[in-house]
């Protein structure tokens, strides 16, 4: 094996057909001409001529075969190509699974091998194979991806190019037979290759590119040192504190970015690195989601200089503007300190910095000076110690005053005032030094007994005494507020990376949140209160006002006023806690509990109104499609059948046996037309109802298209079926599907042409088979191709033109019903193809 590892080069496309293998073999031959050791490890031609042209004068290294459940596979040959040891290998479709027996159980995998052996490697892979977009891709096409490979090897590339082409070029290329063979063109370009997926997946494949782009981008500034901005876009980073003003940066930030298209907006907060902010929790959290809201993505940084981290934040990712709030603090604040805003903004160099005015601008910071350093007890001991401690040493040293110089006194003294700082805090000890002072000069200082200081030394030692005690009661005060507030500060933290780890999990749903809550807290019960009225100055207290929305614990809270702890979130919420009393510190965490539990309550309500809502949809749709054709298509058939009948049974006219056996097969006809729509009517009943019988079996469409001709009638000769012999086999009930053709047919038969026939194809793609029934009438206007499916009163017996009756409803509700569905397209030339998909039977798409 090499020392030096091969470099690897990807084209990456937006879909299969864009020409991924063709620049792939067009570089190979570029390289051989350039004197170039290549060789082709493995490519797909996929029946391509044009592809299958660029392999001629490439020496190609054989494949190894496999044998699989008794059929033979071939796969790329890594062994091959390392004993071959070429400059490069061409190796097509990264992200292809291999057969199951192979070495690796993918291709990229079989990749790293070969560039671990020093061999540079030329690949494909289309957009969609990306693991992280896998999901967003089936979300646009509707199709999964069942191949994928980690991001993270295609960004190690060293080199990824973008093939690209435009949506009407790459479907010009399928219609031309280029890509596909001409049997799978037309499902191609009807459902993975319609305009909007592809253009959503160009758009995808560019972000891509972008992205990586950045990055390369990065890693060249960083290699070379570069600190300066370079605006090759426009990124706005806006600095948030946590105060109340924070909604009006991220809104101004937003509209700043919004001026420049595709400009990337960042909102970040500056935590100093003894993690002591004071920010309130639920004002970010609400930031926080406001600014994802808007399309940005919210950071977190640790510094003690805010300016600075800001600084590094913004030139780290590349931001031209950065957005900062007018200073919150007064005036004479000010005079001491410039500020972030003005410090920020003497240093940012190239970065513009906006400094937005703001309805908290100039009222102070509004810090919480409620948080106590030391808890009650502690404090109440080093009063204790301070008020007992000093004249007891007093006492004890009083006897021995004699043989004791001033320096020794001062020093256990000092020892008894930092014993109180730690224990009691700042106050107790001053006080303490101070009271020490005093009896050190009665009782030790000459002239003893009396508050007189002759030596100026000892003054001095005295006041240096004082002075140092109060110095390190300061500093122990302090170390033992931050490491309060320290403790604090990470419980907060614990508390709501818990709460985020909950929403991003996905248990949004409000018991549990409330549970969490509970716990949390160590509270007896949670409750979420919702208002039943309008609200009144005195409904805290009354029951009749609030009702209970989601709890958890032991009973309930059934109005704020009965609550320990409660958390306004709107005009009409409350969240209320019983068990004890949480201080202003715990209501900060509180309060970002209440917000998310808003959230879920809303979110839960949607979801309910949807399911609520699409059922009435559906039913409201069968219900007209009911009383349309109970309207028309049960009425039409009746008045020819009658006329029919009443004609022969009638005596004024002596009908010739031509006649009699016309009228004859009149009623025959509008009779069988009268039961195939009370059928139609029976299974949109059932359908509605829900208890429609389904059989599900795998069938052949080869054998139902057949019966469903038959079923026509007089109708079947202007039908023609042409079904592939090797079409798979689906999962259906068979009468349906039967009952579907029949009626999608004869709808075609009904507006086509008389001289005209109506084409029954049938094609497979992915994991369906579509039958397409293809008339050459008049066709649907684009914008009614939905219409079509909910039932109305046409405009005349004779103009059937503007409806299709019950048919195409139930025929899409049976459809459905199977896992299936029913779609119209426009014909190529004009007309209406009706695309019947169903899904494949498992073992075929095996």
């Amino acid at each position: 094996m090499n020392g030096t590892r091969g470099q690897l080069r990807i084209y990456l496309g937006a879909a299969p057909g864009v020409g991924k293998t063709y620049a792939m073999l067009d570089e190979g031959h570029r390289r051989l001409a350039r004197g170039t050791d290549v060789v082709v490890g493995l490519v797909e031609t996929h029946d391509r001529p044009r592809t299958a042209v660029l392999l001629e004068g490439l020496e190609t290294v054989p494949r190894r075969t496999l044998l699989h459940r008794g059929a033979s596979f071939t796969e790329l040959d890594v062994d091959a190509v390392i004993a071959r040891k070429p400059k490069v290998a061409l190796i097509d479709e990264l992200a292809h699974t291999n057969v199951p027996g192979s070495r690796n159980a993918k291709r990229w995998q079989d990749i790293e091998e070969i560039l671990d052996a020093g061999i540079d490697v030329i690949s494909t892979v289309n957009i969609q194979h990306l693991e992280s977009l896998n999901d967003v891709v089936q979300q646009i096409t509707g199709v999964p991806q069942r191949e994928t490979v980690p991001d993270e090897v295609v960004r190690q590339a060293d080199a990824v190019q973008l093939v690209d082409m435009a949506p009407d070029a790459l479907r010009r290329r399928m219609a031309h037979g280029n890509v596909y063979l001409p049997e799978k063109v037309d499902a191609a370009l009807s459902n993975y290759f319609r305009v909007g997926n592809l253009t959503a997946l160009r758009e995808l494949a560019l972000l891509w590119v972008a992205g990586k782009v950045d990055d390369q981008l990065d890693r060249y500034r960083a290699e070379h040192g570069i600190a300066g901005t370079w605006e090759a876009r426009e990124r706005v980073v806006v600095a948030l504190t946590g105060g109340p003003e924070g909604d009006t940066l991220v809104r101004r930030a937003a509209r700043i970015a919004a001026r420049t298209k595709g400009a990337d907006l960042m909102a970040v907060h500056v935590t100093r690195s003894d993690g002591l902010n004071g920010t309130d929790p639920a004002n970010l959290a609400r930031q926080r989601a406001l600014v994802e809201s808007l399309g940005g993505t919210y950071h977190q940084v640790v510094g003690d200089s805010v300016p600075r981290a800001l600084l590094d934040f913004a030139g780290g990712v590349n931001a031209t503007q950065l957005v900062l709030g007018a200073s919150r603090r007064g005036r004479f604040a000010q005079l001491f300190s410039r500020g972030v805003g003005v410090t920020t903004t003497a240093l940012s160099g190239s970065i513009d910095v906006h400094m937005i005015t703001h309805a908290q601008a100039g009222k102070g910071a509004g810090r919480d000076r409620s948080r106590a350093a030391l808890t009650r007890g502690r404090r109440i001991t080093g009063w204790v110690m301070a008020l007992l401690g000093i004249p007891v040493i007093t006492a004890l040293l009083v006897p021995i005053r004699d043989g004791l110089k001033l320096s020794s006194g001062i020093l256990l003294f000092l020892l008894m005032v930092v014993c109180v700082a730690l224990v009691g805090g700042m106050w107790p000890a001053v006080t303490a030094a101070v009271a020490g002072f005093l009896l050190l000069n009665y009782f030790f200082t000459p002239p003893v007994d009396r508050f007189t200081i002759a030596d100026p030394e000892n003054l001095l030692a005295l006041s240096v005494y004082v002075l140092v005690a109060v110095m390190v009661s300061a500093v122990v005060d302090l170390a033992a507020r931050r490491t309060r507030e320290a403790a604090r500060a990470s419980a907060d933290a614990e508390v709501l990376s818990t709460l985020a780890g909950h929403v991003l999990r996905g248990e949004a749903a409000l018991p549990s949140l409330l549970a969490r809550l509970r716990e949390t807290f160590g509270l007896a019960s949670v409750t979420l209160l919702e208002r039943t009225g309008e609200p009144a100055p005195d409904d805290r207290s009354e029951p009749e006002a609030w009702r209970i929305v989601a709890t958890a614990g032991g009973p309930p809270c059934v109005t704020p006023g009965a609550a320990d702890t409660d958390v306004v979130i709107d005009r009409d919420l409350v969240l209320a806690g019983c068990g004890r009393l949480l201080d202003a510190a715990d209501r900060r965490v509180l309060e970002a509990f209440a917000a998310e539990a808003a959230v879920a309550l809303r979110q839960e309500r949607l979801r309910h109104e949807a399911d609520l809502a699409g059922p009435l949809a559906e039913a409201d749709k069968m219900r007209t499609a009911l009383l349309a054709a109970v309207s028309h298509d049960l009425r039409t058939p009746l008045a020819s059948a009658r006329v029919a009948v009443d004609s022969l049974l009638g005596t004024e006219i002596d009908w010739n046996e031509e006649d009699r056996r016309e009228l004859l097969a009149t009623a025959d006809e509008s009779l069988a037309k009268l039961d195939r729509l009370v059928a139609n009517l029976l299974d949109m009943s059932r359908l509605q109802a829900g208890v429609l019988g389904l059989a599900l079996q795998t069938i052949a469409i080869g054998e139902i298209l057949p019966r469903s001709i038959d079923d026509l009638g007089p109708l079947s000769d202007r039908v023609e079926g042409d079904i592939p012999p090797d079409l798979p086999e689906v999962v259906a009930d068979p009468a349906l599907v039967e009952r579907i053709l029949v009626n999608v047919m004869s709808n075609a038969v009904r507006y086509s042409p008389r001289d005209g026939k109506v084409l029954v194809t049938a094609s497979w793609y992915g994991d369906s088979v579509e039958v397409r029934v293809i008339d050459r009438g008049p066709g649907i206007p684009r914008e009614a191709h939905e219409r079509v499916f909910m039932p109305f009163q046409r405009l005349g017996d004779r103009d059937n033109h503007t409806g299709v009756g019950l048919g195409l409803a139930l025929s899409r509700g049976l459809a459905e019903a199977m896992g299936g569905t029913l779609l119209p397209e426009e014909t190529p030339g004009g007309g209406l193809t009706m695309i019947l998909t169903l899904p494949i039977a498992p073992r075929e798409h095996a």
